[in-house]
């Protein structure tokens, strides 16, 4: 492409509303637009980028035997409905009627469809397996986009469906996935981790996410080199060694804690640290209220609660509630003498004479034991920390933040169940499909990619999904020895199947080299005074150093140069 009066721009200042790199780097190179919160443009060279990230999927899918076919984004909820999950999607669906009061949605996935899809050909053990994907606009209202297309409202997902006759089929074309993506990712030149995930809204058997190591991600992983671990924190497993105890000690009272309701305020009015205090959340699931008490020093996994109690959502109790049907007083809640059921951390049976709050207003208990309360359920209710053991594993294990760029999914019976999907096997008997899930966000492996790779200076693509390999630019357009050198330059490596950018504005030197660092392009080949000799200028994005080639010897050694 050549720059000069084609729809390029970049912005000298930073953007002021985005709240990431990735973010800042893509609007200020013009990649994107925002047009409102969660919602984008993609601007030429950002649609381009999109492509190419999309072209190297499309090519690691197809290798792995999947066909490539198309869904609507208008879908009526009769599929959600029929499925079980339009209730789960809750807010995060928008919804709409048609002129005939049609209820619909812009579908945020498409497992029902291609189930419904696949019904159409599955009859009989014959016609499986296959597999399905799609490059479609997904859309959930989000209630804090942000960090640019790393959280929005509306993006492009690869998603794709396996349909096996059997579970032993579902492994193999879960592991074809897990392949394929890791090729994928490999090749987008991605720091990334595979990690067990909770199953979700998706529901099934097994959940696995790959996560871009980022700071900036939202989710926490926890892992351990030594044995091999490595998971979401929501799902990550505490080890607990449950010990003797002597379950009493001191004298089991009731003290004056005045205007201490924090575990903080309460420590340091009693002169104790954390860990000698059980902390007790009230939490609101499917509208029934539950006690949670846990150390004072660690934090409840609300995947973990809701998990064990087999809900649906889970928020923490109003004040208004926990006042009305607790009849306590919200910062000194305690286990004992509950009128509600209580559920404890593992940690807990090994806790002895502790504080706990006394559900009277200025007051805790002090020397409370596990024998003057009851508990419904004791579990591995705790967010796992960094020093903790996880199950199976002697050593402590690490966390690191990560961005979510894919999942896969062992669905297994969930949705042919509910959607009807079967076939008949060889002794015609009807059976159900055994179903898998799997999908990549191409917009946040882009800003996965550039959170990995910038400097203060931009971008730094890695060469296959740059927008252009290489840019040429001229320094002084007025010269016409420079301008018949760069465009001569750029016929040719275009001849040779490169993807070129002809920088031929009437613009400063300096102005031109800004932009090509700021929006990443790989390979800078400068044009200038020393035309008249035909010698050019070469500089890599990734390195300070520049070299001088004749325009034969940089022809001639092209390849091995930007390699």
């Amino acid at each position: 492409m050549k720059l000069k009066n084609n729809f390029f721009y970049t912005l000298r200042e930073k953007a002021k509303d985005e709240d990431s790199i990735s973010g800042n780097l893509l609007v200020q190179g013009g990649f994107i637009k925002k047009t409102s919160a969660g919602v984008y443009m993609f601007m030429p060279i950002g649609y381009k980028v999109l492509k190419k990230i999309e072209n190297i999927i499309r090519d690691e899918m197809n290798k792995a035997g999947a066909v490539e076919m198309l869904m609507p984004s208008l879908i009526a909820s009769e599929y959600y409905e029929k499925s079980g999950r339009m209730a789960n999607f809750g807010s995060s669906v928008y919804q709409l009627k048609d002129r005939n009061n049609k209820h619909m949605i812009l579908g945020p996935t498409h497992e029902e469809l291609f189930a419904y899809a696949a019904k159409n050909m599955i009859k009989s053990y014959k016609h499986l397996p296959f597999n399905l994907y799609q490059f479609q606009t997904k859309f959930r209202d989000e209630p804090r986009a942000r960090y640019g297309l790393i959280r929005v409202k509306e993006f492009c997902m690869k998603d794709a469906y396996s349909f096996d006759i059997d579970e032993a089929g579902l492994d193999k074309s879960y592991q074809l996935m897990d392949k394929a993506y890791r090729n994928i990712f490999d090749r987008l030149k991605i720091k990334y981790k595979v990690v067990k995930a909770d199953t979700g809204v998706m529901g099934g058997l097994l959940s696995e996410e790959f996560q871009a190591l980022s700071e900036i991600g939202e989710d926490v992983l926890v892992y351990n080199d030594e044995c091999n671990f490595s998971s979401n924190i929501e799902i990550a497993p505490c080890f607990t060694e449950i010990k003797e105890t002597s379950n009493k000690k001191g004298e089991f009272k009731q003290i004056y804690t005045p205007n201490a309701k924090s575990i903080e305020e309460v420590c340091n009015y009693l002169g104790l640290n954390s860990t000698s205090f059980l902390k007790t959340l009230i939490y609101n699931v499917d509208g029934k209220l539950y006690a949670v008490s846990l150390r004072g020093d660690r934090e409840a996994n609300e995947t973990k609660i809701l998990k064990l109690l087999k809900g649906n959502e889970i928020t923490l109790a109003s004040n208004e509630e926990i006042e009305k049907q607790v009849n306590t007083s919200v910062g000194y809640i305690g286990p004992v003498g509950l009128n509600i059921d209580v559920i404890i951390d593992n940690e807990v049976l090994n806790m002895e004479d502790f504080i706990s709050g006394a559900n009277v207003k200025d007051y805790h208990l002090q020397n409370t034991n596990i024998k003057d309360f009851e508990y419904k359920y004791a579990a591995d209710i705790r967010k796992i920390e960094a020093g903790d053991l996880t199950i199976n594993c002697p050593y402590p294990v690490k966390l690191t933040k990560g961005i979510e760029i894919g999942n896969i999914f062992k669905l297994g019976l969930k949705y042919s169940e509910s959607m009807n999907l079967t076939y008949l096997d060889s002794e015609n008997k009807n059976q159900e499909v055994w179903m898998g899930s799997y999908g990549i966000g191409l917009g946040r492996c882009m800003s996965a990619i550039i959170e990995q790779n910038n400097d203060d200076k931009g971008i730094i693509w890695p060469t296959e999904i740059a927008p252009y390999q290489i840019a040429l630019v001229i320094v002084n357009t007025k010269d016409e020895t420079q301008n018949t050198l760069a465009n001569k330059l750029y016929e040719e490596l275009i001849a040779r199947n490169y993807d070129v950018l002809l920088d031929d504005r009437d613009e400063r030197p300096g102005v031109k080299f800004n932009d090509m660092d700021l929006i990443g392009i790989p390979h800078r080949i400068t044009i200038g005074r020393k035309a008249v000799d035909s010698i050019v200028e070469y500089k890599n994005r990734s390195e300070s150093d520049n070299f001088e080639y004749s325009i034969n010897e940089l022809l001639d050694n092209i390849k091995n140069i930007i390699k």
